[in-house]
């Protein structure tokens, strides 16, 4: 029995994940899934790439995530699925690139400057 490993970075989130063959058990840093993610949207943003090529349950996931949010984690782990299932079976690359889950969203928080209330906002003016 095979297991692969893969990493899915987003924003500041970085997830590592050991894919193998299984009954569809996922376990996100020692927790069960509907625990760690308890809105059905982040669950829904997680089981894409499987319901996209049809591998519902036949996989168990063992998953390591942390930094930034729960969404930018769950956008992650959703990056390092696909890519482990194209390492799986390259037939898969297709679907997934298609979809946009193959490709690292490079947006990041722009840094606060100096002279500036955040990235771009300024301080209040007052003329008198």
């Amino acid at each position: 029995m095979q297991v692969i490993n893969t990493i899915g970075r987003r924003k500041t989130a970085v997830a590592r994940i050991y894919m193998q063959p299984g009954k569809g058990d996922v376990t996100v840093n020692g927790r069960d899934l509907q625990t760690y993610f308890p809105t059905e949207v982040l669950q829904i943003i997680l089981n894409q790439p499987f319901n996209l090529v049809e591998a519902d349950g036949k996989y168990d996931l063992k998953v390591n995530v942390h930094g930034g949010g729960i969404a930018g984690q769950a956008e992650a782990i959703r990056m390092a699925i696909s890519r482990a299932l194209v390492e799986a079976d390259a037939e898969h690359r297709p679907a997934l690139k298609k979809e946009g889950f193959l490709t690292r969203d490079s947006r990041m928080v722009e840094r606060k400057k100096y002279g500036r209330a955040k990235a771009r906002k300024r301080f209040q003016f007052s003329k008198r």
